[in-house]
């Protein structure tokens, strides 16, 4: 059983499964991260950082490609995790890649706007 094995959500409506790859994390979503995702993602997010640190990651990857929407609640959970990587010391840091549907028009302002709480750790893609 691999150390990401418990680092993945299953709901009705949304899903974040995690997968190592060799020094990075790969956190793919999908579905709709609303108030009935909040918890699972407040849960999710610290777990990610932890493993994150333990393996001493060099990246994290987050693929928002498949998510249909997010909701300032889910919004807020990703501001407390750079939050929390913004508080480290330089030589724990990793940097955040955050994938992007160029189709939808959300993503390209939120993920954006995420950036702004990290523009040295975090990049956008699309």
């Amino acid at each position: 059983m691999s150390a990401t094995s418990d680092l993945s959500v299953s709901l009705r409506d949304f899903s974040a499964s995690v997968r190592a790859e060799g020094r990075s994390l790969v956190v793919c979503l999908s579905g709709n991260a609303d108030m009935a995702a909040k918890d699972s993602l407040d849960s999710l997010l610290p777990r990610v950082h932890a493993e994150a640190l333990r393996m001493s990651a060099t990246e994290v990857q987050v693929d928002f490609r498949q998510l249909e929407f997010m909701n300032s609640s889910c919004f807020k959970s990703f501001v407390s995790w750079i939050s929390e990587l913004g508080e480290l010391e330089r030589s724990q840091e990793y940097k955040i890649r955050l994938l992007s549907n160029p189709e939808m028009h959300w993503q390209r302002r939120s993920l954006h706007a995420l950036r702004c709480f990290a523009v040295d750790l975090i990049t956008v893609e699309s």
